[in-house]
């Protein structure tokens, strides 16, 4: 557990995406899109996630109330290598941290020649979806498609070892990127120092709003996840088990918040 010493904590709220705002690769619950919406009211809200800006158009801003107040939104995909503010004429892109393409080159091939030297690349009658996908600042590779049904991408690395053998593999052939296992299925590669952790900086820097006084959401805090960066930054973290865990979460968070009293760290902070 961290702990913040701001009467104002949290300043600002940031969340994961798959399996924490939503089922991975799913629209929003309208339930869920409801209270981002409230929470928008009163604290600003980040989303930083793997997934490409396309990905958080469908899975978020298609899915909230007309009048949510999206200018308190900052959105950070593939990692907060990219940057997106609402401007109220609609999403600008404040920076972007692309690969050159020698890099995504060898990074794709690595991918496919690991995955198959590994007997990880599946027929393709049961991958749905891109299987590797460029999107720029990240490659991602996503063993049974971007598109495969939750249930089915739960069941193929339950352990996590299928993702962490092809991680190290790949690792050896990019000494020079940075290579790790990202939702229940992908490997995403990023230029070296490239994760969470990075995107918070980056966000802190942008707002001017001290890590401390953030509040980070995720489902994957610990050890060898996605989100653990971020706890290891020293940022406040709170662990969820999935989407119903942390929309009861937020039914708790938002009266706190817009009561304007002192929020519970007790009750805000685990992880």
């Amino acid at each position: 557990m961290t702990e913040s010493a701001s009467p104002a904590f949290p300043a600002l709220v940031a969340f994961d995406l798959d399996d924490t705002l939503a089922p991975s690769k799913s629209p929003l619950p309208r339930p869920m899109a409801r209270a981002l919406s409230e929470l928008l009211a009163v604290r600003p809200v980040c989303i930083i996630s793997g997934g490409r800006f396309q990905q958080f158009i469908s899975q978020v801003l298609e899915r909230m109330p007309a009048d949510a107040p999206l200018g308190n939104l900052h959105l950070m995909p593939t990692c907060g290598t990219r940057y997106e503010r609402f401007t109220g004429e609609g999403w600008h892109e404040a920076y972007a941290h692309d690969l050159d393409a020698a890099e995504r080159d060898q990074a794709i091939a690595s991918l496919e020649a690991r995955a198959k030297q590994l007997h990880l690349w599946e027929p393709d009658d049961i991958v749905t979806g891109p299987r590797v996908e460029d999107r720029g600042s990240q490659i991602t590779y996503s063993a049974l498609g971007q598109n495969a049904a939750v249930d089915a991408k739960k069941a193929w690395d339950p352990d996590g070892s299928k993702r962490e053998a092809l991680r190290a593999a790949v690792a050896t052939d990019l000494p020079d990127l940075e290579v790790r296992a990202g939702g229940s299925t992908s490997i995403d590669i990023t230029r070296k120092g490239i994760d969470k952790a990075y995107g918070m900086r980056a966000l802190s820097e942008q707002t001017g709003i001290a890590l401390h006084d953030m509040l980070f959401i995720g489902d994957r805090l610990q050890p060898g996840g996605n989100d653990h960066p971020v706890l290891t930054l020293g940022v406040p973290c709170h662990a969820v088990t999935g989407p119903d865990d942390t929309l009861e979460y937020l039914h708790r968070l938002i009266p706190s918040l817009r009561a304007g009293k002192p929020a519970d760290l007790e009750l805000l902070l685990s992880a």
